[in-house]
């Protein structure tokens, strides 16, 4: 699918696949930035984008950041079809030290997904099912 995407600034990277098998695309930071400790901050991509009505762009976390301790606290977030300003990541220092993003450093990951809009049918209860009400952990370990 083509996705119409608008760089604020002619040296911003476009987001890219980076193996033949990946699902994401990374999306890259525009600026160096430090990142206290238990601190957001929204990182700048220079990227806008247009998504066709249907569809979201979800922000994900990549893996080797979380690792550092270095999260998306919304993730995913969601970038709507009728949103067109500068897409930003927030991210959120866990780690003990203060970290270090540079321009071009590779922040977060982006995936095209189709969604259905939702109906709701107020009924005055459920079909009933071997699991119930069980919530959290009631299922088994």
């Amino acid at each position: 699918m083509r996705i119409k995407v608008v760089k604020i600034n002619e040296d911003i990277l476009l987001p890219k696949y980076k193996t033949e098998g990946a699902a994401a695309v990374d999306l890259h930071s525009t600026t160096d930035i430090i990142l206290p400790t238990n601190n957001v901050i929204a990182v700048p991509t220079g990227l806008k984008v247009e998504i066709p009505e249907g569809y979201e762009l979800q922000i994900r976390q990549r893996s080797g950041l979380g690792k550092k301790g270095i999260i998306i606290p919304n993730s995913p977030g969601t970038i709507d079809s009728d949103f067109r300003g500068e897409v930003h990541i927030l991210l959120l220092n866990l780690s003990t030290e203060d970290f270090e993003i540079k321009k071009g450093d590779r922040i977060a990951q982006a995936v095209l997904n189709k969604f259905e809009k939702i109906d709701w049918d107020e009924v005055k209860e459920l079909t009933e099912t071997e699991r119930g009400e069980g919530a959290f952990g009631s299922t088994g370990v």
